[in-house]
């Protein structure tokens, strides 16, 4: 298992005086409205994401902090909106965009690294890969972009009248009754590689009626999610909730236009009781998985949209909850603003949001043998950690927790 931090990690940075990039030339000013999938609670807040880009010497006297300040001003005047500002109109706290007409730096070896952050109330990774495509495309000379930004935010608004029709767990009010809710010092941060040896290992423990049904996301979730619980260590008859991102831009008919760059997913809910997570063997959490994605469908998302009106705009589940997004296709490494596509892309950090440690994002990654595969920051607090690992360990080098093992510190001490 390939296992990584941040400890030791010498990196200075020289901050100069922010500059703002504006469109290049004037756009609309109007006011324009959010979906309800965009403006709840939950995505309120500043995702970072980070590229990192290796020396090309055919670029060679090409200052790429000019290249790319110069492409996203060009580029803004189609996605104007993301120059605009965020607006809370009303008493039903309806998000609006008022339109009122991104960082590199240069390392020593020759590359640099663009880093950005985004309000995710604006867009989700496939929309901001649109955009950062875009800036790409200009970067590199091009006088018009491919693909046309589709605003049209209404296609994800509530009906009229509003009716929740499926269940949507996520969203539960759940009282912290016992006090489980991750403590946020202490934290220890890791990245972990799945390669095709670390996928393969977990595949070991998946039932033979499910081996040929399950996805490389569904296996891995419901590794992690298993892992994590007995890491942490809750009451075994608490229940211990899994969010699950599923992309809904298939999911309609007929589907989103193209170019459509809002938020268009969903948080499925598999849920367990602790100890049942625990003491099953990981069959049962991977089928859990399975389900809770195969609930998003177009009427998930339309009573979805009608709850967040209903209700205020609630933020999803966090206590006891884990949250995985996986990004391998959302195709931020393949971003190219005329130096190539990046050796890294994607999210800055694991644990975003308002709570760190609950989130996880699955991210393409080829390690330094020149292995592909994925790797997942993690966040857990420093004696979890050291159990998620030690547990984790055991599922790939194909050992059986035992009850008496230091593999099964969870059932050992809390069943």
């Amino acid at each position: 298992m390939a296992v990584s931090s941040t400890a030791g990690l010498v990196f200075t940075v020289r901050r100069k005086t922010p500059e703002l990039v504006a469109p290049a030339r004037s756009t609309p000013h109007e006011y324009k409205p959010l979906s309800d999938i965009d403006d709840q609670e939950g995505l309120r807040f500043q995702i970072p994401v980070i590229q990192f880009y290796r020396k090309d010497g055919a670029m060679e006297g090409r200052d790429p902090v000019k290249v790319i300040r110069e492409a996203v001003a060009k580029t803004l005047v189609w996605y104007y909106p993301f120059a605009g500002r965020l607006r809370e109109l009303g008493a039903g706290r309806k998000l609006m965009v008022h339109c009122t007409g991104e960082g590199v730096t240069r390392l020593g070896c020759g590359g640099f690294i663009v880093a950005l952050r985004l309000n995710h109330t604006m867009s989700d990774a496939p929309g901001l890969v649109q955009f950062m495509e875009a800036v790409g495309e200009v970067a590199r000379g091009a006088d018009s972009i491919s693909v046309q930004p589709v605003w049209q935010r209404e296609l994800l608004s509530a009906r009229n009248p509003q009716h929740v029709t499926c269940t949507h767990h996520e969203y539960a009010e759940v009282p912290d009754t016992k006090g489980t809710i991750i403590p946020l010092d202490d934290m220890a941060h890791r990245s972990f590689f799945f390669g095709h040896k670390e996928v393969s290992a977990l595949r070991k423990f998946v039932p033979p009626h499910l081996q040929d049904k399950c996805s490389t996301f569904e296996v891995l979730t419901a590794c992690l999610w298993r892992c994590r619980t007995i890491a942490l260590q809750p009451d075994p008859e608490e229940e211990v909730p899994l969010l699950c991102i599923v992309n809904a831009r298939g999911k309609f008919n007929p589907p989103l236009p193209v170019g459509y760059y809002g938020n268009a997913f969903a948080f499925p809910v598999a849920i367990s009781t602790a100890g049942k997570l625990c003491q099953n063997p990981l069959g049962y959490a991977l089928e859990l998985v399975m389900k809770a994605k195969a609930d998003v469908t177009e009427e998930y998302m339309r009573s979805l949209a009608d709850l967040m009106v209903i209700r205020g705009r609630p933020h999803f589940t966090v206590v006891r909850g884990y949250l995985v997004s996986d990004v391998t296709r959302a195709g931020f490494r393949d971003v190219d603003f005329g130096w190539g596509k990046a050796a890294y892309g994607g999210p800055a950090k694991g644990g975003v949001g308002a709570i760190p440690g609950v989130a996880s994002f699955y991210i393409p990654f080829t390690n330094k043998n020149g292995e592909t595969g994925i790797v997942v920051p993690f966040c857990l607090p420093g004696p979890a950690m050291d159990r998620f690992m030690i547990q984790l360990d055991s599922m790939l080098n194909s050992e059986k927790p035992t009850k008496n093992g230091k593999t099964s510190t969870f059932i050992a001490s809390a069943m």
